[in-house]
């Protein structure tokens, strides 16, 4: 088996977990980066990364990869360094909830495992009852590089629905 930086990096929220990871496939072997995602065992796995940046990587395959194992995929392109402009959160964040609750595990990636994922997973915790200040200190104790702008870390800090 090749070797690989690619790792995962999970927070208990709630009765679950929510973890981040950089796409698989970035610092080697795309099948032994899913290989590793996969033994993680995630209900859902959210990609933010275009389908170029899948491709690229030779991830291209990875919404029918993970779906052959019976794992949830959502893929909700965002550009780099940027926000979400056509997600409906209200809908997600119930998904995303729904599997916390229910002791699950979701895996959120971007290109690098820290801007976009980060600024999402922010948001989750939050909405999962974390309080702003303490989601965001345990996010960065954990991944350092968490949400890398200021609109990243507007969109996560958002109220309600």
């Amino acid at each position: 088996m090749a070797s690989s930086d690619f790792a995962i990096y999970p927070l208990a929220v709630g009765d679950g977990k929510l973890a981040i990871s950089p796409i698989p496939g970035r610092f080697g072997c795309y099948q032994t980066d899913l290989r590793i995602l996969q033994s993680w065992a995630p209900d859902l796995v959210i990609t933010l990364t275009s389908q170029d940046e899948l491709d690229g990587q030779g991830a291209g395959a990875l919404g029918a990869d993970l779906a052959e194992k019976r794992i949830n995929w959502r893929h909700l392109p965002v550009r780099d360094f940027d926000i979400p402009d056509d997600l409906d959160w209200p809908a997600l964040r119930q998904e995303i909830l729904a599997v916390l609750a229910g002791g699950g595990r979701i895996l959120v990636h971007c290109f690098g495992g820290c801007g976009r994922s980060g600024m999402l997973v922010l948001r989750c915790m939050i909405a999962a009852g974390t309080p702003p200040d303490a989601a965001l200190r345990r996010l960065r104790d954990m991944r350092p590089c968490a949400v890398e702008t200021k609109a990243q870390m507007d969109w996560a800090l958002q109220d309600g629905d």
